[in-house]
């Protein structure tokens, strides 16, 4: 519990005459029962974000210096200030100068949170982790305390997002797409000047009510350019009421800016095309008044029936052709941001919005959609003849960055790829023979993908030809490109962008029977990569993101973390499975955020099963545990890399299967130390009438592990491992120590017994361990271990060996920890 004077220091810091501050009341709980938390933008000496959580009856509070940030690979600085009371998560006004934060004082998110451990221990240790169910705020998050300077009096903090369907890939976004206050609607200014709030939602005349008339609006700047929300990749489409399926459209993305009846429009990446798609924006003069940020697609109005609608595109905006704009998202309307409404809101805000145009028949039509089943809608499209579908969840949010809340699925194997060199052509008046294309991967490197020969007219060859001789360089731009084809090429600069179709990609990589449709000169050279589709499965669990890389050094991907577990599952569940679990989450890899989590929370996969175990606290707390093998490859889905057991399976939590020590030997000795505990261990423990095994973890220790009959209770088992740990510290405590204290420690080996207790976790056999070389602990025989130089000697690799043949670690049958053991045991203590 909060300590009585825990809010003493923000009593203190303010004179009550002077500020409408709330003053600190007594210490409560939130009126609505769930934890509240709330983000407050001040606008003080510097202005800042005031992130607080609230727990055990106050706000705990960080100043975030520039502001909360979405993007996992940002780590806000977030320093500890003094704690608030409940009743200031609802001020919103200003501070006077010369009083203590003097400044103004904005309500800039809300809501609610739900801690993912124990956060008392959680501030002591350093590390918070939670989700947050706010307007702006939202998934999972983390507060890590850094480490202190000498003599530095404030508590450094990291604030840091998680990786998960919340993030995003901007840094500034949230605070840059949000500005003003999410309870009333005020900017900065307005708060000062104490302006009247807005309703956030207007109600819909009864008939008591007249409908107010329509005021006649301003001519307004026009909107802001914002980029535009973007699919990912996938092999199927999606079924199930939760979402909507519109045809791929296969023109050039557009953002379109409307202010009293103009229209600017924009490309993807921000550059103002409006010049470019000639009279199209005069379409949108019955809009006089609005101002609205759309997202659609432009299209040619006339595409040839064996031809395709990306190159009548480009011949359309060669010759001024008549253009369509599909539009099929709207971002803002009134200078108010709609992105934070469910997509079903947004289509119907849309279409109330363009209702004065004919968007039937007329330049500017709304994309239609429908709801079922998502396969059945993309083979009706194929046959049809068209790229593909793209299908939205119905309920989700429009965020500025690829999702996978958007998802396209094509008919065809489709891609953007650069052009790094030509074929030259041994034909009269032909520019080339073929274009050498390429991709850039993940690491910006340029790599070849093959040539394409076909698709080009006499107009496509000419103009292509004039662009390729002003781009011509002397050395290959690719990383590598075979020698038959190197001999007789000719390279440019990676400047052009093109679409080509393909039938696949062969085995070294390259297209196989690619035509050129056209350039996209709407889209940066240097930002094109391989498109891989999502879909991978293993155990039939989809795996989202198959090739990032969890283990940079060893090359250890997402994908090769699910199948370890899929082939070792079946191995863990024999020797410890169905017990309750910690799981050790690295979404990013092992050198990016990690966390552990015990509890069971929204948006698991129900491939985890779930337990209801009471805590010491008394209040009931829901864990998870791997039923079958696809619990565990769920969880890998998740970005765990680490299960950590309980001493008991989930069908009689209160009866211990095992005894486990765990061997922790002093920076300074090696492993051949540790060996020889563990072997004077297994004598002492043979010597009272008890065989164990052995497990290398992966780390640096070793466990010595004896399995039990569950006819004793934590308490007799928890007794008997402090008793013995504590025997071989004082028979030989010149190698041993039973305490955790690191300051005795040196040149000693840890006995660890406290995993011996309930609730207590310890490694399980055949998990990963978050280490660079993606070791694995790995039960060995006694033999086995006497010949082993390292405790991280089995990596992912060796696993598909050691999992023939019985396993070491079920070569002891479960024992009583009788009368006549403990008896043996008291007697050697004496």
């Amino acid at each position: 519990m909060a300590a009585p004077d825990t809010l003493a220091e923000y009593e203190t810091r303010r004179d009550f005459e002077k500020t409408k501050e709330p003053k600190r009341g007594r210490a409560r709980k939130s009126r609505s029962g769930d934890l509240k938390f709330v983000v407050q933008k001040h606008d003080a000496r510097r202005l800042h974000f005031d992130f607080r959580l609230e727990w055990d009856g106050v706000l705990l509070s960080w100043a975030v210096t520039r502001g909360p940030s979405d993007d996992p690979g940002e780590k806000r600085l977030a320093v500890r200030t003094e704690d608030h009371p409940l009743d200031y998560a609802d001020f919103e006004g200003t501070i006077p100068k010369g009083q203590y934060g003097g400044g103004t004082v904005m309500v800039w998110d809300t809501g609610s949170w739900e801690p993912l451990h124990d956060p008392d221990e959680g501030l002591k240790q350093g590390k918070l982790h939670f989700r947050l169910k706010g307007e702006r705020m939202q998934g999972g998050w983390a507060l890590v305390r850094m480490r202190g300077r000498r003599g530095e009096k404030r508590e450094n903090w990291l604030l840091i997002k998680e990786r998960d369907d919340k993030a995003g890939e901007e840094p500034d976004r949230l605070t840059e797409d949000f500005e003003d206050s999410v309870t009333t609607g005020r900017s900065f200014s307005e708060i000062e000047a104490g302006h009247d709030v807005w309703k956030r939602r207007t109600k819909k005349p009864t008939d008591k009510q007249e409908p107010q008339k329509k005021k006649p609006r301003v001519k307004a700047k026009f909107p802001a350019f914002r980029k535009p929300q973007l699919a990912t990749l996938y092999d199927e489409a999606p079924d199930g009421e939760d979402w909507i399926h519109e045809t791929k459209f296969d023109g050039y993305r557009c953002i379109a800016a409307l202010s009293n009846g103009e229209a600017r429009f924009y490309t993807r990446s921000g550059k103002d095309w409006t010049e470019k798609y000639g009279d199209l924006a005069e379409a949108f003069a019955p809009l006089e008044g609005e101002s609205l940020l759309i997202d659609g697609e432009i299209m040619a109005a006339s595409v040839p029936k064996d031809g395709s609608a990306f190159s009548a595109l480009q011949a359309a905006l060669q010759d001024g052709a008549p253009l369509i704009f599909y539009v099929f998202d709207i971002l803002e309307r009134d200078g108010k941001s709609l992105t934070d409404l469910p997509l079903s809101e947004r289509k119907q805000a849309l279409e109330e919005a363009l209702s004065p145009l004919d968007t039937e028949k007329g330049p500017i039509r709304l994309s239609t959609w429908v709801e079922g089943d998502g396969r059945d809608i993309l083979a009706k499209i194929c046959k049809a003849g068209g790229e593909g579908i793209v299908s939205k969840r119905a309920d989700a949010r429009y965020r500025h960055t690829r999702t996978s809340a958007w998802r396209k699925i094509k008919c065809s194997r489709r891609q953007e790829f650069v052009i790094g060199g030509y074929s030259p052509s041994t034909k009269k008046g032909r520019p080339f023979a073929s274009l050498l294309i390429g991709q850039y991967d993940d690491d910006g490197v340029f790599c070849y993908r093959g040539r394409v020969g076909t698709g080009f007219d006499e107009k496509t060859l000419d103009d292509l030809g004039d662009r390729l001789k002003r781009l011509a360089r002397k050395t290959a731009p690719f990383a590598e490109v075979p020698r038959a084809i190197a001999r007789d090429a000719r390279w440019v600069t990676p400047k052009l962008a093109a679409e080509i179709d393909f039938a696949e990609f062969t085995a070294d990589g390259h297209v196989r029977h690619g035509a050129f449709l056209g350039l996209r000169e709407d889209k940066e050279a240097g930002a094109v990569q391989a498109e891989k589709a999502k879909g991978d499965k293993v155990a039939g669990i989809e795996i989202t993101h198959p090739d990032r890389q969890l283990y940079g050094k060893a090359g250890v991907t997402k994908a090769d973390v699910a199948r370890h577990y899929a082939a070792v599952g079946s191995r863990m569940l024999e020797i410890a499975g169905r017990r309750p679990v910690s799981l050790f989450r690295c979404p990013s890899g092992i050198d990016g955020e990690s966390f552990f989590q015990k509890h069971a929370g929204k948006g698991f996969p129900d491939e985890l099963a779930r337990i209801d175990i009471e805590e010491k606290d008394g209040d009931t707390g829901e864990y998870l545990y791997a039923k079958d093998v696809t619990g565990f490859v769920a969880a890998a889905q998740m970005g765990t890399i680490e299960f950590h057991g309980w001493g008991a399976r989930a069908d009689r939590i209160e009866a211990p299967d095992r005894l486990i020590f765990d061997l922790d030997p002093d920076e300074g000795l090696g492993f051949t130390e540790t060996k020889k505990a563990a072997f004077e261990m297994r004598e002492a423990l043979s010597d009272i009438g008890l065989k164990s095994t052995a497990m290398v973890t992966g780390g640096k220790g070793i466990h010595v592990i004896v399995p039990l009959k569950r006819t004793v209770s934590w308490d007799t088992v928890k007794a008997f491992a402090r008793t013995f740990a504590h025997m071989m510290a004082e028979e030989d405590p010149e190698r041993y120590i039973a305490t955790m204290s690191k300051e005795k420690r040196k040149n000693r080996i840890f006995i660890d017994w406290l995993r011996n207790e309930r609730g207590a976790t310890a490694i399980l056999p055949y998990s990963l361990r978050a280490r660079p070389n993606a070791s694995v602990a790995t039960p060995v025989t006694w033999e086995e271990l006497n010949d082993l130089k390292s405790a991280a000697t089995f990596t992912i690799g060796d696993m598909a060996g050691r999992l023939k043949g019985r396993d070491p670690a079920l070569a002891v049958k479960p024992q009583t920890l009788g009368k006549a053991v403990i008896g043996r045991l008291e007697k050697r203590v004496g």
